[in-house]
């Protein structure tokens, strides 16, 4: 059973390339333009802020607070500018876009590319029905030929790794893609994601030119794996073409919500990034097309000086990646407007709190990359806001409690507040604190704003949304949740990035791709802390000063709710309600694309067929020790894999001993699975000899001779057949 595909011909070779340095395309102009616009807006506004904090007298606290003000307001001023310069070159049209040139008449003719999906304990399911689809969807295009498909698994649970190989087995056998579709699993997981990718690229990696990187929930359009295909070809200094992949399938009221923002504001703000960012744009880790050899070359991550967490292992490697190719005169660009490219959304608040944990961590590390020789001042920037989309939680907490400090020292020292005139404006206090406020405001609001007035003027857009009335209502609702939202990722935030600072690491856990709904007793673990601060925050600023308690109500709002508000959203049934009323629509949910359509239905036939049965403890390692079927598959796949010397050198890592092996494998079979540790169980699965030795034994021995555990698990597999 061929478990790796056979070696390129020489036309399949990727020709010999001669990098020359970046063109210059007045990139130095358009981001002197775009970061002086809101470097402006933030002086003009820190003026104002500056002028209102003097009217009361300065202090040691008004200078943190004014510090902290401006490097908040810098953030949102910067988000802002994406939202303005994006419209404005979605109205005109963008001639610096990757996608302008005629590329769709570029010939693929022997060119190879890896469509590779890297895997860790997922629902395998889903990520093979959204490995069909797109198979199916490439197949249409009458290009499959140019292309492979791999999936690359660092699954250590056992009943998912049997689980992968038989589904794999099966779903080659229903597509006829014996020779297309190639399973693939480490038996050593250093370096997580990236290194799964690394170890396959190293194995396999100079038999394709290009290699595109999809995620677990991943799903593309076979005609955006061919164009990708075509623009890489067509720009030979290109070494990376990132898609902006839309959210889709989102069921819960939470998923649905960030669906719908995504698809409406995203457009906006990617046009404004490509317009600064050009040639030397970002890897989101994902849905991206890659050049293999450069990325081979100058890819390989190096470990970060120092103890976890900020030290060892570069988490978020895709920022990094980006920046290596850039360095090395590779153009990396960011094809917003190729559509075909979807990802799923954690559908509550919790999964996405989860998710953020993991990339707070990485974005973090990022600090000692900022400083590396020869990275490019573009891919810094890249770097240094990714890091301050995590450092802003903190930020404005300080802030925040700054300003409870400085009214609490006010009023419980008996000093009297004495006012004077503004310099720069002849307003009351509260109007001049007001119009602050209104700025701050207007500024972060803008580019929603702008989203909506984009979507009027695209009449097929609009009706794609459900018309403009209905994304106005959305607009506004998802405003009110990200309101209410907003405190608790601020919380959230703080203490991911204090636990950071304090050496804790996260783990590699399996990612909560999907759920039922948060429960009440889940929510009142995460979020009691949550509603306790919001409780007592309130209080302390009610009996502080009552006018300033309304100003600080959705504050506290968001926190004391935190608990309902965190169940209500994840349920599938407000979801549902919501689209049933036509709120938070999308296009891929009023005129689906056929790849999402053959994986909805592919899912509910599943549903409807697959035994819902909770499974034993072990039913893996039964399943593949007695259905010869399965063992069968198993064992061809081990017996493939040691012929790649890679793999022989991953064994010896592991101390895996023939000896040691069958000692275990006796232990295996006449004391059960229980007594073994998983690290053995595991040892024991990665032999080809043990799997067959054990397949033999476990039906010829007697059964005095086998654990309890066994009997009953060959009288449960012979009256399930």
């Amino acid at each position: 059973m061929p478990g790796a595909p056979q070696s390129a011909s020489a036309s399949d070779q990727p020709p010999p390339l001669g990098v020359t340095p970046l063109p210059r395309v007045h990139r130095g102009w358009r981001v002197f333009v775009f970061y002086s616009c809101a470097l402006l807006l933030t002086g003009l506004v820190s003026l104002l802020f500056a002028d209102l904090l003097w009217r009361t007298g300065w202090s040691a606290s008004s200078t943190v607070l004014f510090a902290v003000f401006v490097i908040l307001f810098s953030l949102i001023a910067i988000g802002c500018m994406h939202g303005v310069f994006g419209f404005v070159l979605r109205a005109v049209g963008d001639p610096r876009r990757i996608t302008q040139t005629e590329y769709r008449t570029q010939s693929i003719a022997g060119v190879s590319t890896a469509i590779v999906f890297p895997i860790y304990n997922e629902n395998i399911v889903r990520v093979y029905e959204g490995l069909r689809a797109t198979y199916e969807s490439l197949k249409k295009t009458g290009q499959l030929e140019h292309f492979d498909f791999f999936i690359l698994s660092d699954s250590t649970d056992p009943d998912k790794w049997v689980e992968e190989e038989r589904c794999w087995y099966e779903l080659i056998g229903e597509l006829d893609a014996l020779g297309r579709i190639y399973y693939r699993r480490r038996t050593d997981n250093e370096g997580r994601k990236s290194g799964n990718v690394r170890d396959f690229l190293n194995a396999w990696g100079r038999r394709y030119r290009y290699f595109l990187v999809c995620d677990a929930d991943s799903i593309m359009r076979g005609e955006t794996l061919v164009d990708l295909v075509k623009l890489m070809e067509l720009h030979p200094t290109v070494g990376l073409i990132q898609t902006v992949p839309a959210l889709v399938n989102a069921e819960s009221l939470f998923g649905r919500i960030q669906q719908f923002s995504n698809r409406l504001y995203a457009p906006v703000f990617i046009a404004g990034l490509n317009y600064w960012a050009l040639n030397l744009g970002n890897y989101w880790g994902h849905n991206a097309i890659i050049r293999t050899e450069p990325f081979m070359q100058h890819c390989d991550l190096p470990q970060l000086p120092g103890q976890k967490p900020f030290g060892g292992q570069i988490l978020s490697h895709d920022f990094v990646e980006a920046a290596l190719l850039s360095r090395a005169n590779w153009e990396v660009w960011l094809a917003y407007d190729l559509e075909g490219s979807y990802e799923e959304v954690p559908q509550g608040m919790i999964e996405n709190a989860q998710r953020e944990r993991r990339w707070c961590q990485g974005n973090l590390q990022h600090g000692l990359v900022l400083f590396v020789k020869g990275l490019r001042g573009v891919n810094r920037l890249h770097l240094l806001l990714g890091i301050c989309g995590y450092l802003a939680g903190p930020l404005w907490l300080v802030f925040l409690l700054v300003f409870n400090w400085i009214h609490w020292y006010q009023k419980y020292t008996g000093l009297s507040e004495i006012t004077v005139h503004g310099y720069l404006t002849n307003l009351s206090g509260t109007a001049h604190a007001f119009l602050v406020f209104s700025i701050c405001m207007a500024v972060l609001f803008l580019p929603k704003v702008l989203a909506l007035i984009d979507l009027a003027f695209d009449w097929e857009r609009r009706r794609a949304f459900g018309g403009l009335a209905r994304t106005t209502v959305g607009v506004v609702g998802e405003t009110i949740f990200s309101t209410l939202h907003a405190p608790l990722l601020m919380l959230w935030h703080t203490r991911f990035v204090v636990t950071n600072l304090f050496g804790a690491s996260v783990g590699w856990g399996q990612q909560m791709r999907g759920s039922d709904g948060t429960t009440w007793l889940s929510a009142l673990r995460r979020h009691w802390g949550h509603t306790l601060i919001g409780l007592v925050w309130g209080v302390f600023m009610w009996r502080l000063n009552q006018f300033l308690f309304w100003w600080f109500t959705p504050v506290f709002t968001g926190m004391v709710l935190s608990i309902p508000l965190s169940v209500w959203t994840s349920q599938r049934s407000l979801g549902a309600r919501a689209r049933k009323l036509g709120l938070f629509l999308t296009p891929e949910e009023t005129n689906p694309p056929v790849e999402l359509v053959s994986l909805r239905s592919q899912l509910r036939i599943h549903e409807m067929t697959d035994d819902t049965t909770p499974r034993p403890a072990y039913a893996g390692l039964a399943e593949a020790v007695l259905d010869p079927y399965v063992n069968a598959i198993h064992v061809s796949l081990l017996r493939e894999k040691q012929l790649n010397p890679v793999y022989a050198e991953q064994l010896v890592r592991l101390g895996a001993g023939r000896e040691e092996v069958r000692t275990l494998g006796r232990k295996l079979l006449a004391e059960g699975p229980a007594q073994l540790t998983a690290a053995e169980r595991l040892l024991v699965m990665t032999d080809a000899h043990a799997m067959v030795r054990l397949h033999q034994q476990a039906w010829l021995r007697p059964d005095e001779s086998l654990a309890p555990w066994w009997r009953a698990a060959i009288q449960e597999y012979s009256r399930r057949d």
